[in-house]
């Protein structure tokens, strides 16, 4: 009797334990999606086929994670689809489609990289610390140690205030915050001529001279590889490598252009000849002034204090004429820029050169208000011969022989509809003009500028192939002993 009483007693925990968890499982999964369904994920996507193909790569990586959660999926956006408007891209302007169109039903929009690599569980959970119904920017701090022209030398007195959110890592925005800031956008359209940094100006604007929220950090939006053993408490990682898509092209293959003058040939052209020419295996140097022994090339242009659009547009024109059309890329920089091209070629792989691509770091200029974004020239611009054929083919040409050359071919390209292609790798400015936690995870492709630096060391320090990148082609890694 003893024996049949705990066998009874143990079948009726048996039947009734799984139904006891299957609701329990049930009740958990139908809040997943509900939190789910309340999460807008926006991929920082850009049109070239490259690009857009990896951000097409990661929606379906996240509606995957989802459809194993549950039956709810929420919403994933590539911002170069949502809206042709040429600024989309400074997601400001986006504030109020997403305030008409998710204000009501969602509680998050979270943006991220084509390369940011998210575990939607666990964003889930760390969401969930923070209530809904407030006005939150979250987001992986980063702040300048010094004040840098690239902000405009804002909180001079003290830089390591201002926090502002790395993009790689994610970030996110309450839904309430969203409709503030969609409301102030109506009343107060943005007014700001350029787009230099957009992680530190979206930060100000929504900072509002201390009457908005300050990013809060949040130690699960990480950048670490997501091979990384320290990765395990993060909802995010980042992709940290090299994009490379076959063999890198051809030495060959890439034309480098390097701007200079005569009052420069002294100091500069002996920094490009101790660093990174001999990556090039076709290089030409273009000045006011013919000089055998560099040589430089005159290209009939006279030196101009400002803006070098006629110069530019020569070397455009050189390339397109007296080159070999089997020749894919032009690469122009200037004098005072400090590129790998050995990087470069990995890179290049990864972009089909009939296509018309025009490639570096992207500013904007008047995006508010209708105007175009461009390449800014110091930390090198990349041009496909299609590109460069596309673009003398128009009519579009400089307004002025010292016109800002980066801003016209924005100017000329965005009426082509061409859109212009972002690699954060490029650099407008020195590596001390950045965070240090932001560089930490890019493998840099160029820096610009000898101000107030040993531009040979910077090269060695940050550009230059070691042993390892030289023997593995897939692999990268290097010194950053100077940082």
């Amino acid at each position: 009797a003893f024996a049949v009483s705990v066998v009874s007693e143990g079948a009726e925990d048996e039947t009734e334990l799984p139904v006891l968890q299957k609701s329990e499982k049930s009740r958990t999964m139908s809040k997943i999606g509900r939190e789910l369904k309340g999460i807008v994920f926006v991929i920082q996507s850009q049109s070239n086929s490259f690009h857009s193909k990896r951000a097409e790569d990661l929606k379906r990586d996240i509606l995957k994670q989802a459809v194993d959660l549950g039956k709810e999926l929420p919403t994933v956006l590539l911002i170069h689809q949502i809206n042709r408007h040429e600024g989309a891209w400074t997601i400001l302007p986006l504030m109020r489609d997403f305030s008409v169109t998710y204000g009501r039903n969602s509680s998050w929009i979270f943006f991220c990289e084509e390369d940011t690599r998210i575990q939607v569980i666990k964003l889930l959970e760390t969401l969930r610390r923070f209530d809904k119904s407030k006005e939150w920017f979250l987001g992986k701090a980063l702040y300048d140690e010094e004040s840098t022209i690239i902000h405009h030398y804002a909180f001079a007195e003290n830089p390591t205030v201002f926090k502002f959110p790395d993009f790689a890592a994610g970030w996110a925005l309450s839904i309430p915050l969203v409709n503030k800031l969609a409301k102030k956008l109506k009343s107060e359209p943005l007014k700001s001529d350029f787009t230099i940094d957009l992680k530190h100006e979206i930060a100000l604007y929504i900072w509002q001279k201390g009457e908005g929220p300050h990013l809060t950090p949040v130690p699960e939006f990480c950048t670490d590889d997501v091979n990384s053993k320290k990765v395990d408490h993060c909802a995010t990682t980042f992709s940290n490598f090299l994009p490379l898509c076959g063999e890198p092209v051809n030495k060959e293959d890439v034309f480098v252009a390097v701007k200079t003058c005569r009052k420069f040939h002294g100091d500069r052209i002996p920094v490009v000849k101790q660093t990174w020419e001999r990556e090039a295996a076709l290089i030409e140097y273009y000045s006011d002034y013919a000089d055998i022994s560099i040589p430089t090339i005159d290209l009939g242009v006279p030196n101009t204090d400002r803006g070098h659009c006629a110069k530019t547009f020569a070397i455009l024109e050189r390339f397109l004429n007296h080159t070999s059309p089997r020749i894919p890329w032009l690469v122009v920089v200037d004098d005072d820029t400090l590129i790998s091209i050995f990087r470069l070629r990995k890179l290049l792989s990864c972009y089909d050169p009939n296509e018309p691509v025009f490639l570096g770091e992207r500013y904007g200029y008047g995006l508010g208000t209708g105007g175009y974004s461009y390449i800014t020239g110091g930390g090198g611009m990349v041009f496909s011969r299609t590109a460069v054929q596309k673009l003398l083919a128009s009519k579009c040409r400089c307004y002025s022989m010292d016109a800002p050359d980066d801003m016209v071919l924005g100017m000329c390209f965005s009426g082509l509809g061409i859109p212009i292609t972002h690699s954060p790798l490029f650099h407008q400015a020195r590596p001390m003009d950045y965070p240090k936690d932001y560089l930490s995870h890019q493998i840099p492709v160029s820096f610009h500028k000898h101000w107030n630096i040993d531009p040979v060391k910077v090269y060695f320090t940050w550009l230059a192939p070691n042993t390892e990148e030289s023997h593995n082609e897939r692999h990268v890694g290097y010194n950053r002993e100077d940082l």
